[in-house]
């Protein structure tokens, strides 16, 4: 006899599990613990087979006999449910997994174990706030290029034009990873390669003349934050490396005897040499008494596990009354290092360039060598911190063949 929904409601469970069948091979199974299971007993290439078709109540008595009824529908077409079911929940994985969001966290999680946690987090943030509300559910596949131009044109809209740039390149990254994973078969956003205008050039804040540079240096002893946060404001235009780079410094990158600073730039992925004047050794071995037991030189302020906030140095010059905006910025050190050591002390371009950590080429093709002109940077960065000693003091700097006297 067909089932009811009233018999359907009303059966017990008991010690063992039991089943009411309703016709067509189709049971409703109790469980011992009262959960009621809709099963369909069926035969395909001469084996017995069974197929779920749902949980009462969830399935009701009428949906589960239309699932039958498809099922049996596929059986006479000669096509086995069982394989149609695991299909489609192959297909449904591979739609959650294949969604544009779920596609570019698997790219974050992979690279994120050869980039800077700062730059992993700033990725994220511009997906999550920029991309992911508009092309997250999306299939990654069916994401085209007008879809990702709206994205990033609403971005441009707010002023933003470099942060545009920056996502369509991350947009970019996420369909060469998908790629890669068998997962998408082209990357529309290369596509839009100069759909939004180039971002106008802005030059990070530098004071270039000795001068006020000497103001500067001498308004640094007025500072009343923490003691790393002043080396690190010593320490800046010293070595005028990138501001991220002196705070994520090391003290195992670190040989004081040999006067020297190794790490490994994440701008260009190459290996940098920093020599170390004098100055820069002593200070850094009174820094060390501090925080010389721990992983980072400039430790933050919250956890000594995490580096110095990247907001330090510029939260301590506006300390001093300078406007990181117009007058000079933590980048900006190297910015006045490049000019004076050019101008006044007459230092060749190619060596600065090299201490900058910029990729020069050179006759043998290579971007960057770490020691390259080793022995001039030597001399250029100790006449370097000399001249900034003397700037301080209030001596007449002369420029004469080079050397400050």
């Amino acid at each position: 006899m067909p089932l009811t929904d009233i018999a359907v409601r009303s059966a017990a469970p008991r010690e063992r599990a039991y089943r009411l069948t309703d016709g067509g091979g189709m049971y409703l199974e109790i469980a011992p613990s009262g959960g009621k299971y809709w099963r369909l007993k069926y035969r395909f290439g001469g084996r017995e087979r069974r197929l779920a078709l749902g949980v009462y109540p969830d399935v009701s008595l009428a949906a589960a006999r239309r699932k039958r009824s498809a099922a049996r529908e596929q059986l006479a077409a000669g096509i086995d449910p069982s394989d149609v079911k695991k299909a489609d929940k192959r297909a449904a994985r591979l739609n959650a997994n294949n969604s544009f969001e779920g596609v570019a966290r698997d790219w974050l999680e992979e690279r994120k174990s050869v980039v800077q946690i700062g730059q992993h987090e700033k990725t994220l943030a511009r997906l999550q706030n920029d991309v992911f509300p508009w092309l997250g559910k999306r299939p990654i596949t069916e994401v085209d290029a007008p879809e990702i131009l709206v994205v990033l044109k609403r971005i441009d809209s707010r002023g933003a034009r470099y942060s545009a740039h920056r996502v369509r390149s991350e947009i970019s990254r996420v369909f060469r990873y998908a790629i890669k994973e068998g997962k998408a078969k082209s990357d529309p956003a290369k596509d839009l390669i100069g759909a939004i205008p180039p971002p106008i050039e802005k030059h990070f804040a530098a004071l270039t003349e000795p001068a006020k540079v000497a103001e500067m240096l001498r308004a640094f002893d007025g500072f009343s934050g923490t003691f790393p946060v002043l080396c690190a404001l010593k320490l800046a235009p010293m070595l005028f490396v990138r501001p991220g780079e002196l705070r994520r410094a090391e003290w195992t990158q670190f040989d004081l005897d040999k006067g020297e600073w190794r790490y490994l730039v994440t701008k260009t992925r190459t290996q940098h040499l920093v020599p170390l004047a004098t100055q820069a050794v002593a200070l850094l071995r009174e820094l060390q008494a501090l925080t010389g037991k721990g992983r980072f030189v400039f430790p933050g302020a919250r956890s000594t596990l995490r580096p110095m906030s990247e907001a330090a140095i510029n939260a301590a010059l506006r300390r001093l009354g300078y406007d990181t905006r117009t007058e000079i910025t933590g980048h900006g050190f190297r910015a006045m290092a490049r000019t004076i050591l050019h101008e006044e002390l007459e230092q060749k371009p190619e060596v600065i360039e090299h201490q900058l950590a910029h990729a020069v080429p050179d006759n043998l093709g290579s971007a960057y060598n770490r020691t390259k002109f080793i022995r001039e940077r030597r001399v250029m960065m100790q006449l370097w911190a000399d001249y900034l000693d003397k700037l301080k003091a209030g001596a007449k700097i002369i420029r004469i063949g080079g050397v400050a006297g």
